[in-house]
């Protein structure tokens, strides 16, 4: 490091340059304070999030196929099947036909998990999320365990196992 002390001709002027160096200096040891502190704080916290794949829907005649919309005014509308409910009779049609599958099984102790009927949901892009999660909560309100999504997959996203 070198540094002026003045010329040598005898003028003596102030000299108007800024010595940057200790200014370098010093923003290279934050800079490495920082680098150093910087992991220590933030902190992490290690999650398995589950793999989404498209997978191919087993339907069984005793599986309920909810299909949800909204009209023009934004009402909700839930289809059972190709029959319009509401949500009243949505609970209710769930309720009785949860009691004659078990009924059909010969009562709780001969059902296995599953052999429960499943929910299968199909929900309209421009449905806003309120009228499927109603559909949802009176669904597992009725007692079915299993509720699920039916969607659209993009093309050519599904590989097609040959046997």
């Amino acid at each position: 490091m070198a540094m002026s002390v003045g010329s040598g001709g005898g003028d003596e002027k102030p000299m108007s340059e800024i010595n940057t160096t200790p200014l370098v200096d010093v923003m290279l040891v934050l800079l490495i304070i920082f680098l150093i502190a910087i992991p220590v704080v933030v902190q992490t916290i290690d999650l398995k999030l589950p793999k989404v794949a498209f997978e191919v829907t087993t339907t069984k005649p005793e599986n309920v196929s909810l299909s949800v919309t909204n009209d023009a005014s934004g009402v909700c509308q839930v289809y059972w099947n190709l029959t319009r409910v509401d949500s009243n009779e949505l609970l209710d049609r769930a309720v009785a036909k949860l009691k004659s599958d078990i009924e059909k099984a010969g009562g709780v102790a001969n059902l296995k998990p599953e052999d429960l009927p499943e929910v299968h949901i199909r929900g309209d892009v421009n449905t806003p999320w309120r009228c499927v999660a109603g559909a949802i909560y009176n669904m597992q309100l009725a007692g079915f365990p299993k509720v699920g999504f039916i969607s659209q997959p993009d093309p050519g996203s599904i590989k097609v196992q040959r046997l």
